[in-house]
């Protein structure tokens, strides 16, 4: 595939002579020279990277030192004899393997959710007659035709434009359909504002549109990313590395271990070699943790569940625990952190400014003038102006509202348009009702060129109504007198009107203007009879207002030590207008995406460091604003919904999609998704993270001291030439069964209190920290003293060794029963009734494990099985006491440790 260069600026040109450069005419090619140019350019449809073999993807899934180390642990396993043991681990090996195989593919998937976007069929202008053809046969000098409901099969240069308005929220993040015409626009017109372009994929909203094909398949905008998105590799979470790296650890101490056993035993002592060499066999198992995979996947899945109670769904299980270090959010606008639904802010009037309270499209708020609510039953007494805005909204409006079942509103057609129908609505006002009272006789729809329409509606008493609305400088420059606070016209103030639009679109809302005039019945409605001689009645400030929750959400973040940053598609002003509202800072550094492209990596990762708002980004601006993150030792978790986002919700160490708004290649890209499109909810995915991560090291730190404590027993027996304490299959029986009950209760522990007011953990933290090894250290040490002196004193006591190793077992397994109890709170104290008494899932393994036990020391199947004896009473009140005091020291411990640090 070729790599795409960048597109001529076809924005630029005159449309003439872009028909001139691809050698085509106003009513396009002949079929013959369609069919060469096909040959020649490919079909119009993104590339697809070809599959990777399943045998590779399953070969790739072995590239873990810690698969590889259990593998060498079954093995171990067959050759003491013990064939159960061995498929339960190669088991763990399969289940492990079987979560990477279902996580591969993300880009394939991610390419394949945007080609779909790519319409198969197109209206196409050949042999001078308009067909349809299959959109895969489009070639650059193609005439296309478009009209509301279609998806644009091309990137195409305008040459005719009626109303035409596109939705290219998906590809450039702009909140609202943009106008199109065929005039050239200035050569640095970041890609939402190249008005004469159309790009594939995008949806025609209203109007009808013919334009030149100017580039198809791969070199297409939507091919561009593409190529990005396959330009992305696959990233390493902050959980994979440590796993990865206490793998290395673990494998490493294990085989320095075995080795040093097998060259004392046989080389300074004398032992026979394959008694030795079974020795060192028996550390190894010893030494395992067989059963960390196993519940490292469960643990995660935990996870997934618990987000997904909460309307986040998780498709990658890594992605939950990464959450928890994330340090960066980089959230698109439109949509995330706003509602989509535009709303009117102010209504600006010759009397003042009223404010409207309320967002989105449901009819609810109130109209304050001066902080007073106004009436809306006495606002033809009150704010006259205000209720002729209204009118005039509601009738010259082609959108519709209707309410839901769910109790919310849903709009058809333009959400300009629906916001002032909403306005409508809490003045008083019925739209349906007054459309029937006043029906539309003419229409004048919007042009971008004139930026404004027009209706005329019959006034009851043989005159029309005309109703105006579009951009203010258009609208003011026809209009004569304005309405008076009292309803009457009043000379225009031309200056003060403009500077009140100023005001208004500094503040980033969208302004609206609208106007009026009394018209006789039957005189035509033309552009040129309202050139002049209208009424202003008043300015709209429309703006898609922040979500209230997302406010609150970004608090919850900064609190964590999480940095917020706002990374949209966006005119600068609107964004920083929004960021100001969201708390993103008094005076948010704003920098666009001109200046971006301007940058080098060095002058972006510069700017990353300050900078609280990317406006009119790009979608290679993104993946190089989630990269310069990243460079900075950040993870990142990138939120968006539109097509546009896929490369950088791949690139980022987390990526965060919308499942309601969201299009389906920015899902695919992600690693999770957000069912409600709630900013909030990613809060609470962060502290499902943590709280993961928490579960996780605990589960690390009751595990290993339980490996580290058989491990050293078996040293000290080599060492001294005594008798192993605990033979090896009970060993196993110890680390895939007890070990493993009471290890799998901790991946359900609910979240600490505190969880959400630490700072982000650092993302090169080892899960063995110094204190996770301290910890580990004095348990182990702990651990084989136990072993070893219940062992001891039981052969002391002229036991047979087969009740001596069944003491010393069951004293392991009540010394873990207490450790759980202490590692549920790693630095809190376990002397609370809540910690005594755990949680019902505590309890029911306690249960467990101590049914287990009963059967291993009594049931005469398992004797014969494991080697072990029944034990009188009187020694299990010592396995239970050697447990107790465990906690004791452990307590104590903690007592020290919260002491120094005070």
């Amino acid at each position: 595939m070729d790599k795409p260069s960048p597109p001529p600026d076809w924005h630029t040109l005159p449309a003439d002579e872009v028909l001139a450069v691809q050698k085509s005419q106003p009513r396009g090619l002949s079929a013959a020279e369609a069919e060469a140019r096909l040959g020649r350019h490919g079909p119009n449809r993104l590339a697809e990277a070809p599959p990777v073999p399943l045998w590779r993807r399953v070969a790739r899934q072995f590239n873990n030192l810690l698969i590889l180390v259990l593998l060498a642990a079954a093995a171990i396993t067959v050759g003491l004899g013990h064939g159960l043991d061995a498929a339960v681990i190669l088991a763990v090996v399969l289940l492990n393997v079987t979560i990477g195989l279902v996580q591969e593919g993300k880009a394939e998937r991610a390419l394949a959710a945007i080609r779909a976007l790519l319409d198969p069929r197109a209206q196409v202008w050949r042999d001078g007659h308009l067909v349809e053809t299959d959109a895969a046969h489009l070639v650059p000098g193609d005439v296309v035709q478009v009209s509301a409901g279609d998806r644009v099969p091309a990137d195409v240069r305008w040459l005719r434009a009626h109303e035409l308005r596109i939705d290219e929220s998906a590809l450039t993040g702009e909140s609202v359909p943009v106008g199109k015409g065929v005039e050239p626009v200035d050569a640095g017109a970041e890609l939402g504002d190249r008005r004469s372009m159309g790009y594939a994929g995008t949806l025609v909203t209203a109007g009808l549109g013919v334009g030149v094909v100017v580039a198809t398949g791969m070199r297409t905008e939507m091919g561009r990313i593409g190529h990005l998105l396959q330009s992305v590799g696959e990233t390493t979470t902050p959980l994979v590395r440590q796993m990865a790296q206490m793998g290395r650890w673990i494998t490493l101490a294990v085989l320095a271990a075995a080795a040093l056993l097998f060259g004392y035993g046989w080389g300074v002592r004398g032992l026979p070699a394959m008694d030795t060499f079974m020795a060192a066999v028996g550390l190894a198992v010893a030494a395992i943790p067989e059963g960390l995979p196993a519940i490292l996947s469960v643990t995660l899945a935990i996870g997934v569940q618990r987000m997904a109670q909460r309307r986040a769904i998780v498709r990658q299980l890594p992605a939950v625990e990464t959450l928890g270090c994330v340090t960066v959010i980089g959230s698109d606008k439109t949509g995330t952190l706003t509602r989509n639904e535009m709303t009117a802010q102010t209504v600006v009037l010759a009397g003042g400014v009223v404010q409207v309270e309320g967002s989105g499209y449901a009819p609810q708020g109130a109209l304050l003038r001066d902080g007073t609510p106004l009436q809306p039953a006495e606002l033809w007494r009150e704010a006259p102006a205000l209720l002729a805005l209204a009118e005039g909204a509601a009738l010259c409006n082609d959108a519709e509202l209707v309410p839901t079942d769910e109790g919310d509103w849903r709009l058809s057609g333009d959400p300009t348009e629906g916001a002032l129908l909403t306005l409508a609505m809490k003045a008083g006002l019925e739209p349906a009702r007054l459309r029937e009272e006043h029906p539309r006789v003419a229409v004048l729809p919007f042009e971008s060129e004139r930026r404004l329409m027009a209706t005329a509606h019959t006034d009851g008493d043989g005159t029309w109504r005309v109703w105006v609305k579009g951009a203010p400088e258009a609208v003011l420059a026809r209009c004569a007198q304005a309405l008076g606070p009292d309803g009457a016209p009043v000379p225009l103030d031309g200056a003060w009107w403009h500077a009140q639009a100023e005001a208004q679109a500094a503040e980033g809302r969208r302004v609206l203007a609208v106007a009026t005039a009394a018209w006789p019945a039957g005189q035509p409605l033309t552009h040129e009879a309202i050139e002049r001689g209208l009424t202003l009645v008043g300015l709209v400030g429309l703006i898609d207002p922040p979500r209230p929750e997302a406010v609150v959400a970004l608090e919850q973040c900064r609190q964590a030590g999480i940095r917020v940053i706002m990374i949209t598609g966006d005119h600068v002003v609107t964004a920083r207008a929004i960021a100001t509202q969201l708390g993103l800072g008094a005076q948010p550094r704003a920098l666009a995406g001109h200046a971006i492209e301007a940058m080098d990596e060095a002058a972006l990762r510069r700017a990353v460091r300050e900078v609280d708002v990317f406006a009119r980004a790009a979608p290679q601006h993104k993946l190089r604003l989630v990269r310069a993150l990243q460079a900075e030792g950040h993870v990142v978790a990138m939120t968006g919904d539109g097509v546009n986002d896929a490369p950088a919700l791949k690139a980022a160490d987390v990526g965060v999609a919308m499942g309601h708004k969201g299009t389906e290649a920015a899902k695919q890209a992600a690693a999770m998704v957000l069912t409600d499109d709630n900013f909030a909810t990613l809060a609470h995915a962060v502290e499902e993270g943590r709280t993961v991560y928490d579960n996780l090291r605990k589960v690390v730190t009751f595990l290993l001291p339980i490996n580290g404590g058989e491990s050293i027993s078996l040293l000290i027996a080599v060492l001294f030439g005594l008798a192993l304490p605990i033979a090896p299959v009970q060993i196993l029986w110890v680390n895939m069964v007890s070990s493993i009950a009471l290890a799998m209760v901790l991946a359900f522990e609910p979240t600490e209190a505190d969880v959400m007011r630490r700072p982000p953990r650092p993302p090169r933290e080892p899960m063995l920290t110094g204190f996770v090894l301290w910890r580990v250290a004095l348990v182990s040490a702990l651990f084989a003293a136990g072993i070893f002196g219940v062992y001891q004193r039981a052969l002391e006591a002229g036991h047979e060794p087969a009740l001596a190793q069944t003491l010393a077992v069951n004293t392991l397994v009540a010394m873990e029963i207490f450790y759980l109890f202490s590692v549920r709170y790693l630095k809190a104290p376990s002397f609370t009734w809540v910690g005594v008494r755990g949680t019902p899932r505590v309890l029911a393994a306690v249960a467990a494990a101590c049914a287990l036990q009963a059967a291993f020391t009594y049931a005469p199947f398992m004797n014969a099985w494991f080697g072990s004896a029944p034990l009188p009473l009187p020694w299990l009140t010592v396995s239970a006491a050697a447990g107790v005091a465990v906690l004791l020291v452990l307590e104590l411990e903690k007592a020290l440790l919260r002491r120094h640090r005070r």
